[in-house]
Order: structure tokens, then sequence, then C-alpha cells
């Protein structure tokens, strides 16, 4: 036996694919315990219809996907195989939804799978009981099928039993012991099992199991319809189990699967029906098993009039058996995956469909054995993304039932959440509503798009109107306050940016280790740097001012940077102690601070009116911060901009917010100022090339491809990452690259794919019109031979190819004059 002692509490198809991932590794100390029978234990997986469709818009669930059908595809138990390969088709009956299904293929295609659009008499062909009346086209993704998950996990079991991994049935978890925060074993009613590691795959219980070591999961199990058909006439002598493609009719909330002659109907167009974990059935007194309800007739009429609608061979058929079956939601739609951020030791794979079950047992075993995972970027599904009101009871039930609601919904990249709103508002919040704000939410926040009150400055200016999808939460507006920004100065609520304390005699060791810059500098420094995984992806990017000797402030990317810095504190022992021996403590300051960008090339004729303080250039260089006074307001201000203009980050506490705007305010109108929203500051930081974490650049990319190596101070001390980024930094494969549009009406909005010719060759990250320059604008990963400039690319956009062309970057003011000036 090698590796620690680890205990995987559930059988389905998480915890078999991580016992197997994980004994592959050389881990073989392995125990999965299941309160029910194996392989079928009366979960989730014992019930999934096994539908897989790959398609999604984040790269990294698609991925996920991918792998999961591989490995399905591999496996067997005694002939019979795990995955039936007939491919994916969903189709559109609404011209809404044909657009929507190229914007899917564009999805599928950027993140490297074959997939094709398909006229509605190809729908036919392929699906031939669909009505030829009703489909106006659709998209089929040949590698998708069906995953017989009870056989995955079988199979999975096998294996992973032949390297030595335990599996106990009928063992129920009573509680998860614990000591000096660290795991130590899991007791179940037949004993007590030791543990070092313990990972929680209970699905739907997963709530229950987590709040045995204090963790609140933001997952609710919600009830889905699934019905099976008697015979239905046209299939009669089907004696293969599935022959036609999974089939989804998403304009109306449905699936379809064969099973012989008869047919399976999944569908999400009912009323929402939470669940507690608390008041599911146990396996023995269940009468089917736990996660099956009784099924509601009621709210499947619907589904059942349009099925007929759409497939009209089910006519002759009936409904003959169907069942409410209880699925993990979650308040973005996304898994739930990591380390709790109390007891070390306690892990999460939860929320994790059949889809993506294989995927997660690789990606949850590389970041066990290996500390990272090198397979999959899972920054979006770590259970630590979470801001603390995301784990309210009220927010989850409210988002995960809203999450149900939506699933086949066609959502706008920007379209803004649901309730509650709002949550989190600035301490500026009032004066911008009285100037006509339009809100969108960040994190919680209620942060300005744009202003009403700005809607005199279109009169007189050139600024195109994009195309209608782009359009969609856009106003002219945002290019005359982008515009206004660069001729005279604006104010932005930068309030919702994290903004993390780190201090103590050992901070600047302490930030030394984590990041990839110099921060260990004169106080008043402030230093753009990176957090690295140890095999050089980027975590995070931040700043990071040195406000006196022993205290810093860090502006980070969200709860991810916290979680980050607070379980590499020495007390967690994850890194050694700190050079010069020091304490160090690390707190979000957000809540109690806020802040305003002041930024233009009037900026400092607003500011230095206001305070005894110097704001020349000599007396404040770029990236450099001093404390000072604006009017009566005290501030930390920090000579930096994400805009590319002359200015500040100006904070203060969050009592003192308003005064702080009104003051600046009232400076910034006889001169021509504006309050500015975030649709122009996008606009304006592309213009500039500046990179935002999480959409241009993730854990899978390293400094040296996105255009960040500045960054990077391979001549300094040791850093987490620093020897991978010596042997990455020579061979850089790949570039995160500036593209522009001459079209005004082809305004991309992300994740569109990229091609060379017919080739598809890479994907969209960030994109707007750049109202300075007179051009669209979009950052993509392209191959390192594709990033020259001059080069002609074409971005897949909808049903269209726009014309793009590599180019040199900044696009604005590359001399970086104005912001020195």
């Amino acid at each position: 036996m090698a590796g620690p002692r680890v205990v995987i509490i559930g059988a389905g198809v998480v915890g078999a694919a991580l016992a197997d991932e994980i004994s592959a590794r050389g881990w073989t100390e392995v125990t999965v315990v299941d309160q029910g029978p194996l392989p079928a234990t009366g979960g989730s997986s014992s019930h999934a219809p096994g539908l897989v469709f790959q398609t999604n818009s984040s790269k990294t669930m698609t991925e996920l996907a991918r792998y999961t059908v591989e490995k399905f595809c591999s496996l067997d138990v005694d002939g019979q195989p795990c995955f039936l390969q007939v491919g994916g088709l969903e189709v559109a009956t609404t011209p809404e939804r044909v657009a929507e299904l190229h914007r899917r293929h564009g999805w599928i295609t950027a993140w490297g799978i074959e997939a094709r659009l398909l006229s509605a008499e190809e729908c036919i062909e392929q699906h031939p009981l669909v009505n030829p009346d009703k489909v106006l086209g659709g998209l089929l993704v040949p590698t998708d099928g069906l995953a017989k998950a009870v056989l995955a996990v079988e199979a999975q079991i096998r294996r992973a039993t032949e390297r030595g991994v335990r599996f106990l049935a009928r063992h129920e978890v009573l509680d998860v012991q614990q000591s000096e925060g660290r795991v130590t074993a899991v007791l179940t009613d037949q004993g007590e099992i030791p543990a070092d590691i313990v990972v929680c795959c209970a699905g739907i219980w997963g709530p229950k199991i987590a709040r045995m070591v204090g963790m609140n999961l933001p997952l609710t199990p919600l009830g889905h319809q699934l019905a099976w058909t008697g015979p239905v006439p046209a299939l009669a002598g089907q004696t293969e189990e599935a022959v036609r493609p999974i089939l989804r009719h998403q304009d109306a909330d449905l699936y379809y699967r064969d099973r012989f002659d008869t047919l399976g109907i999944g569908y999400y167009g009912h009323r929402p029906m939470p669940v507690s974990a608390d008041d599911i059935l146990s396996v023995d007194e269940a009468d089917a098993m736990p996660s099956v309800l009784k099924f509601t007739e009621d709210d499947f009429e619907d589904a059942w009039t349009e099925t007929q609608f759409l497939l009209p061979a089910t006519k002759e058929a009936k409904v003959e058996e169907g069942i409410n079956g209880l699925f993990s939601f979650t308040t973005d739609g996304l898994p739930l995956l990591g380390e709790s951020p109390d007891v070390k030791g306690f892990w999460v794979a939860e929320a994790v469909w059949v889809t993506h079950s294989a995927g997660v047992g690789r990606a949850v075993a590389e970041w066990l054995v290996d500390g990272y995972c090198s397979s999959f970027d899972l920054h979006e599904c770590d259970v630590n993304r979470f801001e603390p009101h995301q784990l309210a009871p009220e927010y989850v039930l409210a988002r995960d039932c809203q999450n149900f609601v939506e699933v086949y919904d066609i959502l706008h990249p920007l379209q803004p959440s649901g309730d509650p709103r709002p949550i989190r508002a600035s301490p500026f919040h009032a004066r911008q509503q009285e100037l006509g704000a339009f809100f969108l939410e960040a994190n919680g926040w209620e942060r300005p798009q744009w202003y009403e009150a700005n809607a005199g400055l279109v009169e007189g200016r050139s600024i195109p109107t994009p195309n209608d999808w782009a359009a969609r939460y856009w106003s002219p507006i945002v290019g005359a306050e982008a515009q206004a920004t660069r001729e005279t100065v604006a104010m932005y609520d930068m309030t919702a940016l994290k903004r993390l304390e780190v201090a103590g005699p050992g901070a600047a060791a302490f930030l030394e280790r984590l990041s990839t810059g110099k921060v260990d500098k004169s106080v008043g420094s402030v230093t753009y740097t990176l957090l690295l995984d140890e095999d050089g992806g980027i975590r995070s990017d931040v700043t990071v001012a040195r406000l006196a000797r022993d205290l810093f402030q860090v502006g980070a990317n969200g709860n991810l940077d916290l979680d980050w810095f607070t379980r590499h504190l020495p007390a967690w022992g994850h890194l050694p102690a700190v050079a010069g021996g020091g304490s160090v403590h690390v707190r979000d300051i957000t809540p109690g601070t806020c802040c305003i960008g002041l930024w233009g090339p009037l900026a400092r004729k607003v500011l230095q009116p206001l305070t005894d303080a110097d704001f020349s250039n000599d007396g404040l260089k770029y990236f450099r911060a001093k404390r000072a006074h604006i009017g009566s307001v005290p501030v930390t201000a920090m000579r930096l901009s994400y805009v590319g203009e002359l200015g500040w980050e100006l904070y203060t506490t969050a009592d003192l917010g308003q005064k702080l705007w009104d003051t600046l305010w009232q400076a910034a109108q006889p001169l021509g100022g504006i309050i500015a929203g975030r649709g122009a500051f996008n606009s304006l930081r592309l213009e500039k090339g500046y990179r935002s974490f999480g959409t241009d650049m993730t854990y899978e990319h390293d400094p040296y491809e996105a255009g960040v190596g500045f960054a990077v101070k391979l001549d300094k001390g040791d850093f987490i990452g620093k020897a991978a980024l010596e042997r990455r930094k020579a061979d850089v494969r790949r570039r995160l690259t500036c593209l522009t549009i001459d079209d005004p009406q082809s305004v991309v909005m992300g994740k569109e794919p990229v091609y060379d010719g017919d080739r598809p060759v890479g994907y969209v990250t960030s994109a707007a019109y750049g109202y300075t320059i007179g051009k669209g604008i979009a950052y993509a990963w392209l191959p390192a031979e594709l990033a020259t400039p001059g080069t002609a690319v074409h971005i897949g956009y909808f049903d269209q190819r726009v014309e793009a062309v590599v180019a040199e970057e900044p696009l604005f003011d590359p001399s970086m004059s104005r912001l020195r000036g």
C-alpha cells in the first residue's frame, strides 16, 4: 500500500472515478464507503439517464466531458460497453435557437471538438422521428452519446480494486472526525476508518456530509422529471439499445434518448422542486432508491404535449413510468471541487453530473497527488470561489432554483443575475442612482455599466452601433464615456475590486515567496505581479502596495486569492517559516473600504487643489502610493490606471466614501469631468492591452504565453512556480494575441473560435469596440506562429466569419506618455 490514508465518501460515478484515477497514480491506501449497495448505490448516478452532451460555454466543462467520453469509451463490464457513442443532436424550432446553435457550434469548435451544423433535412436524416415541419436546423456532435452510469461505476470499481482500493457498501457515514484542524477519521455505523484525507463525493448528500466539518456547500438537490414511454410502434424491432443520436429540444426544456423500442424523456420546464439533503430518505426507507421521488404527472403535461408535436410517432405510445430524480444544482451551475478552507484534509468533489464525472475524477486525483491539476483549469470549479453572501441559505436556494429554470435558456454573457438582488452596494450607490446608472452585478456588487446622465455626450460623436447580440446591455453612452475619459477626466467606481491586507513582520518575505515580482521594496512602492501554481500556471495577477514596513495592500481578483494566501500562511504548513521569523496576517478589507478611479488628462487638475499633498509627477510617480487627505477625507492614493490615462486609485473607508465622491465630483464638473461605467472601462483597458484574469488568462497559461512575462523576476529569490517557469520560458507555443476588426458592426463577445483559413486555431477571450482607435478589439489565444502583426485570421461569430488581423500592442499610447505625464 502507498500514499496517505484516503477515505472517499460516495461510490457513485464521481467517487468510483476518483478511486480509479488516484490508485492509478500510486495512492492505494484508499477506502471508499457508501450507504447503499454497489454498484447501484441509490444516488443520482443510479437513475441518471446518461446523456452526455459535451458542448458548454465553459472550456473547462467541455474538457472534463471530453475526458469522460474518452474514458468511458474504453471501459466495459464483461463485454458490455460503458458508453454508446451515438452522437448528440440539438435541434432548433425558433430563429433565436438557430442563432444560439451557431453560437454553441462556436464554443465546441473553439474547444477543439468536432461538430457540424445541420439543415432541417439533415436533422431528419439523423433522427427520423423528428417532425420535419417543426425543426429549423440542428447541431450534431458525433462523439456525444449515452453513458451507462452504473456499468461505468462497476468498471472503475473493478480497476481500483485490483490496485488494492477497498470498497465498503452499506456503511453510513455518521461523522468526520478531526483534531487540531485536520481530519483524522470517518466514523460509520460499522466502525471508524482512520484517514489523512477525506473526499466527499456524496452528491445530493454532500451538504449534510460537509456540515460535519463545519463547511457550507452552496448545493441544492432538485427534482428533475424523467419519463419513459411504452413501446413506440415506429421503433418496433429495434434490438440495439440506442441507434439514434441523443436529442435536445432546448426551446421546450426537453431531451430524449432511445431505449430499444421506447423513449426516455427528460424535462426541465417544470417548477423547481428543491429538497433538503437532510430530508432525503435512507436506502432502506426509500421505495425505489433515495434519489428517486414520486413522479408528478401534472408537472409533465406540457412536456408530453410538446413531445408529441416534436416526435409525432409518440402519439401512438403512452407515458408508462416516470420519476422525479434528484440532481445537484449550484449557484453558478458549476461543480464544487477542492479542500475546505478550515479543515485540512477534507476535500469535496460535488455537484458533478455523469457528463463530467471521469474528468473530475482525474482532476481531483492530480490535485491531491501532485498538489495542483495539470490537465484542467479548475478556477471556475474551486469550492473556495464564493464570497460569504453566496453561501447564505436564502441566496443558495434562490440561485440554485434559478439555475434549474435557466438550464436550457439562451443567456447573454452580460445578462444580469436574478434575485436576491441588490446585495452589495458601494457607498456611492445613491449618487449613481441619481445619475441614472444602469447596473450589472459583479460578485454581488451593483456595478454601473453606464450612466443615463451622460446621454447628452453622445451628440456629435461617432459611436457605431454593434450587431443585435452585442447591443444587448449596451448603450451608445458607453462609447461617449470612453471618449470623454480620454478627453477630460472621469470617475469610476472600483469598489468591486477585491482588497486584501497582508500585515506582520514576515509579510514582505511571505509575499516574495508567493509572487513573481520584487515586492520587498521601499514604502510607497506598488508592484504588478503574478501568483503561480507549482507548474508555472497563472493563478492570479495582483497589485501589491507597500504602505508601511510591515503592511501591504493587495489588489486581488476574488475570493480564491484570499484562499490562496490564507492556506499558504506558515500556520497552514504549506510554506516553511518565513524569513525573519515573524508572523503574517491576511485580512479581506473589501467590505469596509471603497475605491474611486480618477483618470483622464485633467485628473491632476481635479485632485491637486483638493489636497496639501504633492500629486505632481515628481511628488507621486507612476506605480507609487501615498497616504493623503482629499478635502476632509483620508485616502490611500495609488498612481496606477487600467484605462491607460493619468490618474489614481483613491481608497478610503466605507463610511467616508460618499464624502469622497461628492468632493471629487464637485471639483471635476467645472472641468467637464464625468462619471463613467464598466462598459467604457472594458473598452479602454483593451485599447491599452491590459489582461483580465479568469478571462484572458487562467491556470492553464504561463506568463510568457500570456504576455505578462515582464512581471516575472527570475533573478530574485525562490517563489512558487519559479522552477517550472525556467523550463517553460524557452518553449512558448501559443500566445495571447491582440486582434483588430475593421467592421464596427462585427463586435464579438468572447469565446468565439478563430480560424486560419478553414482550420480552427484558437479562441477569443475578451472583446470590445475601441472608441479611441475606431476598431473592434479581440484578444485571442493563437499558435505562436500566427501571433505576428499583420497576420489575417477569421473569427467565427454566429453564422458569420469576421475578418480580423493580428495587431501590435498596445493599440493606444505605446510610449506610455499619458500614464507617466
